[in-house]
């Protein structure tokens, strides 16, 4: 009797001060967040409560959830998008500039592309940098799909539909966040939203493993310099995608050059080194040497976004662009270690490989993998 007592009191102060400590849940991400607009922080119009649900009307920009930090833990949701090609969710979201983001792509149910992760790095939605983590999935078109995201640092798994079995399984987060809030964007219902702050199920708080880590093949050491704008007197000289390379833009005896590394899968980000989420087209030159004990040929394996202009020993060697929703797109416009294969006459001695790099559209970097190592070395 005296359980109840307290219970009755607790919920009767909790309605007067505007449902803020909700039996100690969504404030502190410790369990059902209820769907009421006080909760949430939406434009006018962009979302609608009924029946425990929150109805989003979509293209009103992100609906963000008040007053929880999200780090690790469970995030669970039922989700009926109405979207027809977009439907995600946020995590750990800084702002606008940086986040962590799941998302459905509602017309590709059944297909490899069904389900993405993607970070958002300064302001750069990454998605054609990352074609790795994606998988395809499947749910009834007119029923809420049940998700569940996983986090523990680095990691995030995530089940849909009650599954035992993870529909993902991003072995490292992208972004460069690791707090922050939890936010919907796109059409449709939104209900049954759980945060579980810390509760990571046994989720491993470590960096899964990188396929590639132990190739020696990869060329993992760059000489960069900085972006240039393709610009000159305000107009651009690489502003269509049929633009070719502007010798202007090529590096002299006054460029400074700094080491940069790579990233898992052998990936040199630039845009993590240098974002530009407003899609402005800039060039960055990058250089490497491989030394071979004899004259021979070899071929390096390359992957890139968006475009690239390659020389070796100052001469001309290739030209190629990887661009989305073009004719020419490479692996759907997004980067792989299989965009193409450039056959590579080496000197005996040093060979300079130098890399022009022109990005505009998302993210942009390359990866390169030397196929036949016998008698060459990377400095």
């Amino acid at each position: 009797m005296t359980k109840v007592f307290f219970l009755i009191v607790f919920i009767f102060f909790n309605s007067l001060m505007g449902g803020q400590l909700v039996l100690g849940q969504a404030r502190n991400g410790g369990g059902a967040i209820p769907m009421r607009a006080d909760n949430w922080i939406a434009k006018p119009g962009a979302v609608e409560f009924e029946a425990g649900a929150m109805k989003m009307a979509g293209g009103n920009g992100l609906v963000i959830l008040k007053g929880v930090d999200f780090s690790d833990g469970v995030i669970e949701f039922d989700l009926l998008p109405a979207e027809k090609q977009f439907s995600s969710m946020y995590f750990r979201y800084k702002d606008s500039l940086e986040s962590e983001c799941f998302y459905f792509r509602t017309d590709r149910m059944g297909q490899p592309q069904a389900i993405q992760y993607t970070p958002i790095i300064g302001g750069v939605n990454c998605w054609n940098l990352f074609d790795n983590y994606q998988n395809s999935a499947e749910w009834q078109p007119n029923a809420p799909i049940h998700t569940k995201l996983v986090v523990a640092g680095p990691r995030l798994r995530v089940y849909l539909n009650g599954s035992a079995e993870p529909a993902m399984d991003v072995p490292r987060l992208e972004g460069n966040v690791t707090h922050g809030s939890i936010c919907f964007e796109g059409k449709g219902t939104l209900s049954n939203l759980v945060v579980r702050q810390g509760q990571t199920e046994g989720l491993a708080a470590a960096e899964g493993f990188d396929p590639v880590a132990n190739d020696p093949h990869y060329i993992r050491h760059w000489w960069a310099t900085e972006p240039k704008l393709a610009q000159q007197d305000g107009k651009y000289d690489l502003a269509t995608q049929a633009a070719d390379f502007n010798s202007r833009l090529m590096p002299d005896s006054q460029t400074v050059w700094k080491p940069v590394g790579v990233e898992r899968r052998g990936l040199v980000n630039l845009t993590r080194l240098y974002p530009e989420k407003n899609f402005v087209r800039r060039v960055i030159f990058l250089k490497t040497t491989l030394h071979s004990d004899e004259a021979k040929t070899c071929q390096i394996k390359l992957g890139f976004l968006n475009e690239v202009w390659i020389w070796l020993n100052g001469q001309w060697l290739y030209v190629d662009k990887n661009y989305y929703g073009t004719p020419i797109a490479k692996q759907r416009g997004r980067i792989s270690i299989d965009n193409t294969v450039l056959t590579v006459p080496l000197e005996k001695g040093d060979n300079q490989l130098m890399i022009g790099v022109g990005g505009g559209f998302y993210g942009w970097g390359i990866m390169a993998r030397v196929e036949e190592l016998e008698g060459i070395t990377m400095k």
